[in-house]
């Protein structure tokens, strides 16, 4: 539709010379209405009936006449035309006041009220007049003498049909004395009145006669004002009265049986009342939209039926008689400012939209429809109301979202009132309508610009994808050139011409409803040429001619959008920051770092893939290399160094800029290599066996499973030495250790080197380094993270998985000489000589620190959680000592071992609890008493509770005690345990 704008209408329409405010037809006119007209459909709804205009405006007009004949208490009379008075005579004195005002004489002296209203000039000083004035000295025609006349003429309907209708109307004013139309059905009463003889030939009566069943059809079954009960006899014979007449024309004299059925059946239904109160009030053309249709079609009467459509200079009179049909159609004052609207701006749109008149009318007559919808909730209203803008709006927006095409220099003025209607629409369908919007603070939305705001960008946007065809167009024919030139440069100069014609055409009008009309345009152009440059610079692999060319090209339009940008802001509240965010800049430089970091990405994911490719084919094995570290460790520092290279080699000239970026991913890299060398190799309490509940069971208890004596128990071999199948065994978990301490220390080199690195390409600034930090941080903590976890890893794994069977499955089990730490120890001290020779120097004392913190964990377990094959008596607490003292030994390794002070820092807590074995049972049972009263209360002592067990072992601690208890050999013992807990005598 944007083209008959431009095209046969909005675009070829010129001024007359005279000044008038509306627009001649062009030659195409009447082509441009018809598709305008198909442009927009009714917001009434279809009428479910055949109705046609003709047959709807005779019914309206028939409407009309009876109404104004008939408002005032005076009875009808008939004046044959023939015999009418000029006004100035007079009158009959049996006409009503009503009648009265249709014969009122047609005056064009004064100016019209409505017109002025409606923001229009007055006819009387232009060269437009009503129907049948002079346009010409020389050609005097025939002019309505009255409004009522005027109506006739403008309405089309003939003298004949004027005449029949007022007969017709004299003979029910005859037939029922006094009574007002409103309570009667016309097209009823006039059916009654009428018979073919009446007619010029059968043809015409039957289309008369089908026209009024049609009516009452519609008023009275498909858009009734009540509903209509499905149970409604009336309603059904109704229907048969109608589809049988289609067959055969009805007879409708006085007495026929078929009018006295039809009487019956549509005075039932026009007779209900929406209150279901008494009342003599008929409702036949009330309902909706059957009397919007019938109200368009008398509204129509306000336009020049026989020149351009303009509005009559009589419409103020006019407009005063049709609200005489008001009680008929059941139409009030915000219905017919609602219709009125419509009927202005639709017949602008079937004119060939040449009027701009009817343009400004439609807009100033907005605002008073505005004023109804706030007033009223009313739903019936609402739904018509929110149909009929959503049409206007729908119509007014398919021009304004491409205003591009549908506006030029010649016909701009057009558009300022088209926005300002759509505008108008969408502010009352979105702030008295839209539910969404009550629920939100109504401040937080400006209705007016953000519809603006919507056509810009879209419109911009439709603009900017044209230009960008025709550059691509260019370009192509250009191809046989020698340095053809890129289709962005081409575009980037094509999209500089269409801000400047932007700023200078449109945005004038548009700034009335948003402020920043240039700025959101330029804004618009700015992203839509961004992304096609985004697309190119994905494309390119390396810096070439075209791809400067058409960074240099960007670099310029960046300017200069940027400039009007700022221009059009310059006095918003906060100087165009919002406007410029949305303005992220594309020049050069960030052009070049952006394919710098594509680089980087593409290097970086490859480094990944090699890290999971190469580290599940790493079988961890010693001797690999001098390091005794894993093979992948040395070749991702490898791989990290020329990448480094490689980097420093680009031809860019912001070397230390991007180096951030890449160190990042780098260092994201090695992090990742890290995390996977710990990955799998499981934590210290994956290892630890679970504590079992505090008792003193029978030997066979389901809490402990019954041991063989140590002299009878399996013996396993130790894993020193031996080639575990996985890559979780021992020695395979020191190369692990050592390849996250290689990868630590080699840190160090890299940073040495990239500084290096760094002021050879930067010669100019050789201190540029100084001021950058360079670090791989993440690396540095997942790699000291790591060894810690494969320390701990590994020293529980060694004393409870490897030394299990000569640790908790061998230790004090039976008699506590017979089965001491030795074997323990004589398996362990292969096991530290094999990590003192694989492991770093750096990281030794950390394992051995480990497996030593690991040892004493497990002695004390044996010792107080051991379960009842094992027991204490006083004189062993002598072994027991003996035997920690060794295991302590074997860490000192006369001094070639760990630092004495971290010895005896590790075997602190055993050291607290050992004397608790060398304590008496009266002492033991003495001491716990008093920590569960401590603990507890006095309320403790008559029942004492059983203390939780923390794994915190304490002399202090009453859950310790207790398990010491629990394993001394006594009879002392197993009588308090019986008592306090009912816990077995014997062990």
């Amino acid at each position: 539709m944007a083209r008959l704008f431009r095209g046969g209408s909005l675009g070829d329409s010129k001024r007359e010379s005279s000044g008038n405010s509306s627009l001649r037809l062009s030659s195409s006119s009447s082509v441009a209405a018809a598709m305008s007209a198909t442009d927009l459909l009714s917001p009434f709804g279809q009428m479910g009936v055949p109705l046609s205009d003709p047959e709807l405006r005779e019914t309206a007009y028939e409407i009309f006449v009876a109404a104004c004949r008939t408002t005032g208490s005076k009875p009808l009379t008939y004046i044959p035309q023939s015999e009418r008075t000029p006004p100035s005579a007079e009158r009959s004195s049996s006409l009503s006041p009503s009648a009265s005002s249709l014969q009122r004489s047609i005056t064009s002296t004064a100016a019209s009220k409505m017109k002025k209203a409606l923001g229009l000039k007055s006819s009387s000083s232009s060269k437009k007049g009503s129907p049948g004035k002079d346009s010409s000295p020389s050609k005097p025609s025939k002019k309505p003498a009255t409004v009522g006349e005027l109506i006739r003429v403008q309405m089309r309907v003939s003298e004949q049909t004027d005449s029949r209708i007022r007969k017709g109307l004299l003979r029910i004013a005859a037939g029922q004395l006094g009574k007002r139309v409103e309570s009667m059905v016309l097209p009823l009463e006039l059916l009654q009145q009428f018979k073919a003889s009446d007619f010029s030939d059968q043809q015409e009566y039957e289309a008369w006669q089908s026209r009024n069943l049609k009516v009452l059809e519609a008023g009275l079954l498909v858009h009734p004002l009540v509903p209509l009960n499905k149970s409604d006899n009336a309603s059904q014979r109704l229907r048969q009265i109608i589809r049988g007449a289609s067959e055969k024309p009805i007879e409708t004299g006085r007495n026929s049986e078929s009018m006295q059925v039809l009487r019956g059946a549509v005075m039932s239904l026009a007779c209900r009342s929406p209150d279901r109160s008494a009342s003599d009030f008929c409702h036949w053309a009330d309902g909706f939209p059957l009397n919007l249709h019938l109200y368009q079609m008398l509204l129509e009467t306000c336009f020049d039926a026989s020149e351009d459509g303009s509005i009559i200079d009589e419409i103020d009179e006019v407009l005063e008689l049709l609200k005489k049909t008001w009680v008929i159609l059941g139409i009030n004052q915000m219905l017919h400012n609602l219709c009125f609207t419509w009927v202005l701006f639709h017949h602008f749109v079937t004119t060939a939209q040449v009027d701009i008149d009817l343009l400004h009318a439609a807009d100033n007559h907005m605002d008073e429809v505005a004023k109804d919808a706030k007033a009223t909730k009313d739903s019936v209203y609402s739904k018509i109301l929110s149909s009929t803008l959503s049409s206007i709006l729908g119509w007014a927006e398919k021009r304004l979202l491409a205003y591009h095409d549908t506006f030029n220099a010649s016909n701009i003025e057009y558009m300022q009132s088209i926005v300002s209607l759509g505008v108008s629409a969408a502010k009352i369908l979105v702030e008295d309508i839209s539910n969404e919007y009550r629920r939100k603070r109504r401040e937080e939305t400006d209705v007016a610009r953000s519809r603006v705001d919507t056509y810009i960008r879209s419109s911009l946007r439709t603009a900017f994808a044209q230009r960008m065809e025709q550059a691509d167009s260019s370009r192509r024919s250009s191809k046989n050139q020698s340095t053809p030139t890129p289709v962005l440069s081409i575009l980037a100069k094509d999209i500089g011409e269409l801000a400047s014609k932007e700023k200078e055409l449109f945005s004038p009008i548009l700034k009335r409803w948003h402020p920043l009309a240039a700025g959101v345009a330029v804004a618009t152009l700015h992203s839509c040429y961004g992304n096609e440059l985004k697309q190119f610079i994905a494309g390119v692999m390396e810096l070439t001619p075209d791809t400067v060319q058409v960074l240099k090209a960007a670099d310029k339009l960046e300017k200069d959008l940027v400039h009007i940008a700022v221009e059009d802001s310059v006095d918003s509240d906060d100087g165009g920051k919002s406007l410029i965010r949305e303005m992220p800049p594309y020049e050069a430089e960030s052009a070049i770092a952006n394919l710098v970091k594509v680089w980087i990405k593409t290097r970086v994911d490859r480094l990944k893939d090699w890290v999971d490719r190469n580290l599940q084919q790493e079988n961890w094995n010693p001797g690999a290399n001098r390091e005794n570290c894993a093979p992948s460790a040395t070749e991702v520092l490898r791989i990290i160094n020329e990448t480094l290279d490689a980097f420093f080699q680009l031809p860019i000239p912001m070397h230390a800029a991007m180096l951030p970026d890449l160190l990042i991913e780098l260092d994201r890299s090695l992090q990742h290599y890290a995390l996977k060398v710990k990955s799998g190799c499981a934590t210290r309490s994956s290892f630890m066996p679970s504590l079992p509940t505090l008792t003193r069971c029978e030997v066979g208890s389901k809490l402990w499973k019954k041991k063989e004596k140590p002299q009878n128990l399996p013996k396993r071999r130790s894993q020193v030495g031996s080639r575990d199948s996985n890559s979780f065994g021992l020695p395979q978990l020191c190369v692990r250790m050592n390849s996250l301490h290689y990868i630590r220390t080699e840190l160090e080199n890299l940073e040495k080197k990239i500084k290096t690195c760094l002021r050879n390409v930067e010669s100019a600034q050789a201190d540029i380094s100084n001021g950058l930090e360079i670090s791989f941080e993440l690396t540095l903590a997942s790699c000291q993270e790591g060894i810690q976890q494969l320390c701990e890893t590994t020293a529980y794994k060694v004393i409870f998985r490897d030394l299990n069977h000569v640790l908790w499955d061998a230790l004090y089990i039976g008699e506590t000489t017979s089965s001491r730490i030795d074997p323990f120890i004589k398996e362990l001290d292969p096991i530290l000589e094999m990590i003192s020779n694989t492991v770093h120097d750096r990281v030794r004392n950390r394992v051995i620190t480990a497996l030593m913190k690991a040892s004493f964990d497990g002695f004390l377990l044996v010792l107080l959680a051991g379960g009842p094959l094992r027991a204490f008596s006083r004189q062993d607490s002598q072994i027991i000592d003996e035997d920690f003292r060794s295991l302590k030994d074997i860490y000192l390794a006369d001094g070639d071992g760990l630092p004495q002070e971290l010895v005896e820092k590790a075997s602190a807590q055993v050291k607290n609890v050992l004397p608790l074995f060398h304590a008496d049972t009266e002492s033991l049972i003495e001491r716990y008493r008093r920590l569960i009263t401590e603990t507890y209360g006095a309320s403790a002592k008559s029942r004492y509770p059983l203390p939780p067990t923390s794994g915190n072992w304490n002399p202090t601690e009453a859950n310790t005690v207790l398990r010491v208890l629990c394993h001394r050999n006594d009879e002392s013992a197993t009588r308090f345990l019986k008592k306090t807990y009912n816990l077995p005598k014997k062990l």
